[in-house]
């Protein structure tokens, strides 16, 4: 991957991250329409229009998907309106990061404020880690929410070039939008997810688990693989989101700092221990700098790049000191 003409390597991945994020409410959609497909068929009605036409088949089937569009537009945006209003809350709790205090962080504070004037964006707040890993990530969907969060373990370990190459790889993403892209990506993820485990639950404790197959046991029963195949997909998006912006971040703090080498140095440093001890959740994990919970580092089945969330932090620094 080269890095010039940045700005449209920039607009060209944002095109191609909004047609990927776009193909989440069409999964959405579409497995719906798959769900009432697959089920109309056992119903009475179903069996009733066994003796009808094709069309007049689907003609029931897009009925029935019809009056279910208002009920899953109203779940989508009650879903995103409070991970909109309470994301900054959620990922604070899961990372246990808190503000932090300009008083005895000079160091930090400035490298910050330097980087925001050089790149002529507004200054967004700064969180620590109390952890002796080395990770950082950045997160927020507009300029009062924006925000960078730094470990413990980062400050005291990197050097002040070093901490300014991952303190503009992390405002890169904030200037980008990524962060915005990111977190509606995990919404959707989580919507999914939510379904998945609710339909879990009632299959594990309801009338199928006592035997009982219904017409209604196999409509959970269908519901739960459709949720599944959908979660399945939408993560999948969201780790192509993820590693797609990866590159583009550290490109950006190249730019910023015109300092390559410094990056790749960090980077080789945080490899060594990214792991966040309070971070549990894999949907937290990925915002890091580097993913605290990867598991399959140096993999040479090409399989398990798409369930990577970053790109291979060797591919990284390799390319940064080819720059």
């Amino acid at each position: 991957m080269k890095y010039f003409g940045l700005q449209s390597q920039i607009r060209r991945n944002n095109t191609n991250s909004v047609l990927i994020l776009l193909m989440f409410p069409v999964v959405i959609l579409g497995l719906v329409w798959l769900f009432f497909f697959l089920t109309t068929f056992n119903s009475p009605e179903g069996l009733q229009s066994g003796q009808l036409l094709q069309n007049d088949r689907i003609q029931l089937i897009s009925h029935r998907f019809l009056n279910t569009i208002p009920w899953i537009s109203i779940g989508v945006i009650i879903w995103f309106s409070v991970a909109w209003f309470s994301h900054s809350r959620m990922i604070n709790s899961a990372t246990s990061s808190r503000p932090m205090e300009r008083k005895g962080n000079k160091r930090v504070y400035n490298l910050v404020e330097n980087l925001c004037i050089s790149a002529g964006m507004q200054m967004p707040k700064i969180q620590l880690i109390e952890d002796d890993s080395l990770n950082a990530f950045a997160s927020g969907l507009n300029e009062k929410t924006f925000t960078v969060s730094l470990s413990r373990g980062i400050i005291n370990k990197l050097d002040d070039k070093e901490l300014e190459a991952v303190i503009a790889h992390e405002l890169t993403h904030i200037r980008n939008r990524d962060v915005r892209l990111l977190i509606i990506s995990i919404v959707f993820v989580g919507i999914f997810a939510f379904i998945a485990e609710a339909l879990f639950r009632s299959i594990r404790f309801g009338s199928i688990s006592r035997g009982k197959k219904d017409g209604g046991g196999i409509a959970v029963v269908v519901a739960l693989v459709l949720a599944a195949a959908g979660y399945l997909i939408a993560t999948l998006f969201r780790f192509a989101l993820s590693r797609k912006r990866e590159y583009l971040a550290d490109a950006g703090s190249a730019e910023l700092t015109r300092n390559p080498l410094a990056l790749a140095s960090a980077l080789r440093k945080i490899s060594s221990d990214p792991a966040i001890e309070a971070v549990k959740r894999n949907d937290v994990a990925q915002m890091f700098i580097e993913n605290p919970k990867a598991e399959l580092k140096n993999s040479s089945v090409s399989f398990s790049t798409l369930f990577a969330t970053h790109p291979p932090i060797e591919k990284r620094i390799e390319i940064l000191e080819q720059f």
